[in-house]
């Protein structure tokens, strides 16, 4: 860490390193950071053994919502089923039909806060402009739900047959694995972000008449060291090697008088290009 501390503050790439951080966060990534999964993992490096208690988590995580929830238990439990596959979504955003058609945010906010108060899910909220009031132009009716814990992610997403195989994790580790893993990513930035001490907001603009003016941006972080009104950071995560940065590039043209450095979080080492910094995903934290 102090290493990877040191070429972000200069901006200078990590060169050979960078492969064995990157394989250092996939572990990560894999195992989570629950205690007695890392402890598993430490003692015997076997993913399957691993899983099985982080399977042992998410019941008791169950058993939890039944027994504490209350009257919004049913509402609870519904959100908490359904994040895997609103993460697997191209925009995240959590859509609330998906657990009732015609459900109304007014109906399930209660049950949101529960899970976020809980521990168990980190919530981003849109911010209608990427200025320097972010909480000030919250929009509560619009959020992406995000797990508390990627290890238990994986493990809630990938358990049809009531275990992840051995062969699932391992694709996970050597990025083999064919679907998109946009979620897992995404879902380990806004973890690295909120325990960081960052709150989590991302910008959407779904113009009908203008294409110009349509982005989705996964994060935006406000920089408190910045005294000016440029002291919003966008920030895009991506999980493969061959992307486009087009929300970016529109942000940056429509809202630069608000914006300090934009970020491009992936899998490749720094660089720096067209005043975008793209940093390796393990360096979130720094930001």
């Amino acid at each position: 860490m102090p290493y990877i501390r040191k070429q972000f503050d200069s901006l200078k790439p990590m060169g050979e390193f960078h492969r064995e951080a990157m394989r250092y966060f996939r572990e990560y990534l894999i195992v989570g950071g629950m205690p007695q999964a890392v402890a598993k993992y430490v003692e015997t490096k076997d993913f399957t053994k691993v899983d099985a208690i982080k399977r042992q988590i998410l019941r008791l995580y169950r058993n939890d919502i039944k027994k504490f929830a209350g009257a919004a238990a049913n509402r609870v439990g519904a959100i908490y089923d359904a994040i895997p596959s609103q993460l697997q979504k191209h925009e995240k955003k959590f859509t609330l039909s998906a657990l009732r058609d015609e459900a109304r945010m007014r109906e399930y906010d209660g049950a949101f806060f529960w899970l976020e108060d809980a521990g168990i899910v980190n919530i981003c909220y849109k911010s209608t402009a990427p200025n320097i009031g972010l909480k000030l132009n919250e929009d509560r009716t619009s959020l992406k739900c995000y797990y508390c814990d990627t290890g238990l992610l994986i493990s809630l997403s990938f358990s049809a047959r009531g275990i992840v195989s051995d062969e699932i994790y391992q694709k996970l580790m050597f990025d083999k694995l064919e679907i998109n893993e946009g979620m897992l990513v995404e879902n380990i930035v806004a973890q690295m972000l909120k325990a960081s001490g960052k709150e989590l907001f991302f910008y959407s603009n779904y113009d009908k008449e203008q294409a110009e003016n349509r982005m989705e941006i996964d994060f935006l972080v406000q920089k408190p060291d910045v005294t000016s009104r440029h002291n919003i950071s966008p920030i895009e995560v991506k999980s493969g090697t061959n992307y486009t940065l087009n929300s970016l590039k529109k942000i940056i043209k429509s809202f630069d008088q608000y914006l300090t450095t934009p970020y491009v979080l992936h899998t490749k080492d720094i660089e720096q290009k067209d005043g975008i910094v793209y940093l390796p995903i393990y360096m979130t934290s720094l930001l």
